[in-house]
C-alpha cells in the first residue's frame, strides 16, 4: 500500500511539473523531490487532523457519558418518590446546556482570537454566536467543550434533590451554561483570558493559572453554585427541623433507595474521567503529547484509588471512636473516589505519580471533614456534591501550585521556570508565583459565581419559583411534576398508610387550583356569572395559605380518620398532634418516618 501511494505521488508530481514546464522538458530532480515532499506533508497533516478529530470526539463522548453517571448517583441517593424527578433534571441539564452553549455560551467562552500569540485581554468573548463563522474543523472541539459545560451544570442536580421546582432548575441550567460558566472558561482557558496559561507572552504573574482539565473551571464553578443554591433553597422538610421549626437534636437521615445505582454511577463517572482528563490535551499527534495522555490517565487512576481508601478507613476510625462499632461505609468510599478524581483534574498532567496519590489522600480527608461540617451547619446536600466538587475543586487547584514539576510544565505548556512551591522550596528558591496565580484564580471564580448566581436564586425564591410546596415534598416530586397522582397512589398502597392521606390532600389542592384556572379562563371570554366569581374568590382566599397549612391539614385529616391509640405506645400521629399545638404558620416538616 505504501509503495503504491509513493508511486502515485511520484507520477502525479511528474505529470504536474511536466505540464507546467514552458518547453515541455522533464522536471529537475530537485523540483520533483520538493513536489513529493510537499505532497507527503499534506497527506501527513490530513492524517494528523483526522486522528486528532477522532481523539477529541472519542473523549467528548466519554465526558458526555458522565451524564449517565451523575444521573445514577443522584437517583440512587434520593428516595423512591423522587427518582423520576431527579432523573428528569439530569436530562434537562444536558438539553439546557446544549441550547445555551450553542446560542451564546460558546461565543462568550471562545469567541475571538484563539491564537496563543495574542496580546489582547478580554473578559468575555464577543464572536461566533450560534456557531456563526466557526470553521468546521472546530466542530469536535465545540462538542468536547459542551460536554464539560454539561458536567458543570449537572453538579447541582443532586444537591437540590427532593425540593426544587422544575422550572427553576431549567432556568438555572441555561443561565449557568449560557453565561456564568463561559466567562470562567474564557478567563482561564482562552488565550485572550487574563489568567490563561496558554498565552505565549504577557502571562499573569509570569506564569498564568494552570487548570489542565477543570478542577476550577468545571468543579469549583458547579460546586459554588450548588452551595449558593442550597443555602437559598433551605433543607428538605424534616431533615433538620421539627414541625415547629425547632432544630432537631439529631438530624434525620434520608437514606437513598439504591446503593447499587450509586455504585454504577461512580464507575461510569470514573470511566468517563479518562476522557475528561486525558482528552484535555486536545491534540494527540504533536510532539510527545501521547506520553502526556498516558501520564494523565495513570494519575487519574491513582488519585481516585487513594481518595476512596482514605475516606473509607478514616470514616471507619471516626465511627469506631464515637459509636464503638467498626462500620465500613460504601457511600463514603464512593464519594471519596469522586473526591480524588476532582482533586487531580487540575494537575493531572503536571504532577508526578506519587504526588497524585497524596492529592487523592488529602482530597478524601477533606471530603469527609466537609461533609460532617455541612451537617453540623444544617446545610442539606442530598448527594454530598458540595464537599466532593467545591472543596476538592479548590484543593485540586491549590495542589498544582504545590506539586507541579518543571519538566512536565515544559512538556505541556512550553515553559517550566515557575514550578510548584514544594519543588522550588526543595531547590532553595521558594518560588510561589504559580501558587499565587492559583489562589487568584480560586478567588476570581468564587467571586464571579457568587455575584451572579446568588441574586439569581434569591429572585427565584422571592417570586416563589424555587422551592416546592411542603406537601409536594412529602408526597414526592414524582407525583407533583413527573408521574402523576394515580401512579403515586398505586405505589402508596404498598407503603405506609399515611401516604394515602397526604396524596388525598394534595389532590384536593390541585383540584382547587384547576377550578380557579377554569373560572379565570371563562372570565376572559365573558362567561363568568356573579355566583361563580364569588365562589372563585373564596377558593383563592383559602388557597393563598395552602402552601403553609397543607401539610398540617393532611396530618389532622390523618389523625381524625384513626381511633385513639394507647398512650403507652406513641405513634407518629400522636407526636404530630402534640407538635401541632401552638404551631405557627411557618414551615412544616414531614412526620418522622423512622418512628412510625
Amino acid at each position: 500500500m505504501a509503495s503504491s501511494t509513493t508511486t502515485d505521488t511520484y507520477q502525479t508530481c511528474l505529470s504536474d511539473l511536466s505540464a507546467t514546464s514552458s518547453n515541455g522538458s522533464s522536471p529537475t530532480t530537485d523540483a520533483l523531490l520538493q513536489c513529493i515532499s510537499s505532497s507527503f506533508d499534506a497527506q501527513t497533516a490530513s492524517t494528523h487532523a483526522s486522528i486528532n478529530t477522532f481523539f477529541l470526539l472519542y473523549a467528548a463522548t466519554l465526558v458526555f457519558f458522565m451524564q449517565a453517571g451523575f444521573a445514577m448517583v443522584s437517583a440512587g441517593c434520593v428516595r423512591t418518590n423522587n427518582v423520576q424527578n431527579t432523573l428528569l433534571k439530569n436530562l434537562l441539564d444536558a438539553c439546557g446546556a446544549a441550547l445555551g452553549f450553542y446560542t451564546v455560551g460558546y461565543a462568550f467562552a471562545w469567541g475571538g482570537s484563539l491564537d496563543t500569540a495574542t496580546t489582547e485581554r478580554t473578559f468575555i468573548g464577543t464572536q461566533n454566536f450560534f456557531l456563526m463563522d466557526v470553521d468546521s474543523s472546530q466542530d469536535s472541539f465545540w462538542l468536547f467543550q459542551l460536554a464539560f459545560c454539561s458536567a458543570s451544570a449537572t453538579i447541582v442536580a443532586g444537591t437540590l434533590a427532593e425540593r426544587c421546582q422544575m422550572v427553576a432548575y431549567l432556568a438555572y441550567s441555561m443561565t449557568l451554561a449560557g453565561f456564568v460558566y463561559p466567562v470562567v472558561v474564557h478567563s482561564i482557558w482562552s488565550p485572550s483570558g487574563f489568567l490563561s496559561a496558554t498565552r505565549e507572552t504577557d502571562l499573569f504573574l509570569d506564569v498564568g493559572m494552570i487548570d489542565f482539565a477543570g478542577s476550577t473551571v468545571v468543579h469549583l464553578t458547579g460546586g459554588m453554585t450548588a452551595l449558593i443554591a442550597t443555602i437559598v433553597l433551605g433543607p428538605r422538610t424534616g431533615r433538620f427541623y421539627d414541625l415547629r421549626g425547632n432544630p432537631l437534636k439529631v438530624p434525620k437521615e434520608f437514606a437513598g433507595h439504591s446503593l447499587a445505582l450509586q455504585m454504577l454511577g461512580v464507575f461510569i463517572l470514573w470511566f468517563g474521567w479518562y476522557g475528561f482528563n486525558a482528552g484535555s490535551i486536545l491534540n494527540i499527534t504533536n510532539d510527545l503529547n501521547h506520553t502526556i495522555v498516558s501520564h494523565t490517565a495513570i494519575n487519574t487512576t491513582l488519585a481516585a484509588s487513594a481518595g476512596s481508601i482514605m475516606t473509607l478507613f478514616l470514616s471507619t476510625v471516626v465511627a469506631e471512636r464515637f459509636t464503638g462499632e467498626i462500620v465500613f461505609s460504601l457511600s463514603y468510599a464512593m464519594n471519596g473516589c469522586l473526591s480524588g478524581l476532582v482533586a487531580i483534574t487540575a494537575g493531572c498532567s503536571v504532577v508526578e505519580h506519587w504526588a497524585a496519590i497524596i492529592i487523592g489522600l488529602v482530597g478524601g480527608a477533606l471530603y469527609l471533614a466537609c461533609s460532617k461540617f455541612l451537617v453540623k451547619k444544617r446545610i442539606d446536600d442530598a448527594v454530598d456534591g458540595i464537599p466532593v466538587h467545591l472543596i476538592n475543586g479548590i484543593w485540586g487547584t491549590l495542589s498544582v501550585g504545590l506539586f507541579a514539576v518543571p519538566e512536565l510544565l515544559e512538556q505541556v505548556y512550553g515553559r517550566g521556570d515557575h514550578a510548584g512551591w514544594f519543588y522550588s522550596w526543595g531547590q532553595g528558591s521558594a518560588d510561589a508565583k504559580l501558587l499565587g496565580a492559583q489562589v487568584v484564580g480560586i478567588l476570581f471564580v468564587s467571586g464571579w459565581v457568587m455575584i451572579t448566581m446568588f441574586p439569581f436564586f434569591c429572585f427565584l425564591h422571592y417570586v416563589g419559583w424555587l422551592r416546592a410546596d411542603s406537601l409536594e415534598e412529602v408526597v414526592g416530586l414524582d407525583a407533583a411534576y413527573s408521574q402523576g397522582v394515580l401512579q403515586t397512589r398505586a405505589r402508596a398502597q404498598s407503603e405506609e398508610e399515611n401516604m394515602e392521606h397526604y396524596i388525598s390532600e394534595y389532590v384536593k389542592q390541585r383540584e382547587e387550583k384547576a377550578f380557579i384556572k377554569k373560572i379565570n379562563s371563562n372570565s376572559t371570554h365573558g362567561r363568568t356569572i356573579l355566583g361563580a366569581s364569588m365562589h372563585s374568590m373564596n377558593i383563592i382566599n383559602s388557597s393563598m395559605h395552602s402552601r403553609k397549612d397543607s401539610l398540617p391539614r393532611a396530618i389532622e385529616s390523618l389523625n381524625n380518620s384513626r381511633h385513639s391509640g394507647s398512650r403507652g405506645s406513641r405513634s407518629i400521629n400522636d407526636i404530630a398532634i402534640d407538635n401541632l399545638h401552638g404551631q405557627s404558620e411557618d414551615g412544616f416538616a414531614a412526620p418522622d418516618e423512622g418512628s412510625a
